[in-house]
């Protein structure tokens, strides 16, 4: 089973219809469009709700709790955005799919601490959709490492990881981060801070591509600091990506997501011209 996403994505691999999937929403036009696109690319079965009544019942009735949700902002019974508190109150993890969107409702959503949105304005909607769907149901094979000497800040990005189905790791320190390297092989990508006390961000960069190449994993620094020059600096030093906080959620998950996805590539052209590690 084979998928490529809109914005790059790549999957290969089994199905995924062990999952459930609810689909909350009213239109027959794109209920039929999701469910029959989600069976085609990932055999997934999905539960339409076509209101919040059918909501309720889908979710607390269950056999086995829902993998993910699919909601439309306003469903017949719920037309004030009800079905989306009711979500996250039964911690549902959730993708918003809808047609009506404004900067003040990408905030109220937000807000919700939902895993997505995807609006209904374009032929690839669909599509980008099941890119979500997917993303969110094998996020769970990458593993995370944040480094960062501040609690706050790591507890946020962790957070913020954990919400999109990543595992993650974290470490207050450039040494603490390099042993956690050490026992755990399958990091995939490290997010690291350039202000630290012991080792900073370029130089634990440059000691994880001494020992780890771009094709076993990536590298994104982050930093509040206004000095353009850092992200040229990380880059040099042998990272991958740079982003500047505070960040736009959107963006971060682009990034990770993009960073993951170019990995994902390499490693699937170094089994076919075994790239030595």
């Amino acid at each position: 089973m084979s998928f490529f996403g809109v914005s790059g994505m790549y999957y290969s691999g089994e199905s995924l219809g062990e999952h459930r999937i609810v689909l909350a929403e009213d239109s027959n036009l794109f209920s039929s469009m999701v469910s029959k696109r989600l069976k085609e690319l990932f055999d997934i079965d999905v539960i339409v709700c076509r209101d919040y009544e059918d909501l309720q019942f889908a979710v607390e009735n269950a056999s086995f709790p829902a993998s993910l949700a699919i909601s439309n902002i306003n469903l017949p019974g719920a037309e004030n955005g009800e079905a989306l508190n009711y979500l996250i109150d039964m911690s549902v993890p959730t993708v918003v799919f809808t047609g009506s969107f404004q900067e003040k409702t990408r905030e109220a959503i937000l807000a919700k601490d939902i895993v997505d949105y995807v609006i209904k304005d374009s032929v690839f909607a669909v599509d980008m959709l099941a890119e979500s769907v997917c993303r969110f149901l094998t996020n769970q094979k990458h593993h995370v490492l944040i480094v960062d000497d501040s609690p706050t800040a790591r507890a946020l990005l962790t957070t913020q990881l954990k919400r999109y189905n990543f595992r993650t790791s974290s470490a207050e320190s450039g040494a603490a981060a390099l042993e956690i390297l050490k026992t755990n092989p399958d990091i995939a990508l490290v997010i690291t801070d350039y202000n630290m006390p012991d080792i900073d961000g370029f130089e634990l960069t440059r000691r994880i591509r001494s020992a780890y190449g771009p094709h076993q994993l990536r590298i994104i620094g982050v930093s509040s600091s206004t000095n353009r020059l850092l992200s040229a600096r990380f880059l040099k030093a042998g990272g991958n990506d740079f982003v500047v906080r505070p960040f736009v959620n959107e963006e971060f998950y682009c990034r990770v997501n993009q960073n993951l996805d170019t990995l994902t590539k390499i490693k699937t052209l170094s089994n076919k011209v075994k790239i030595p590690a």
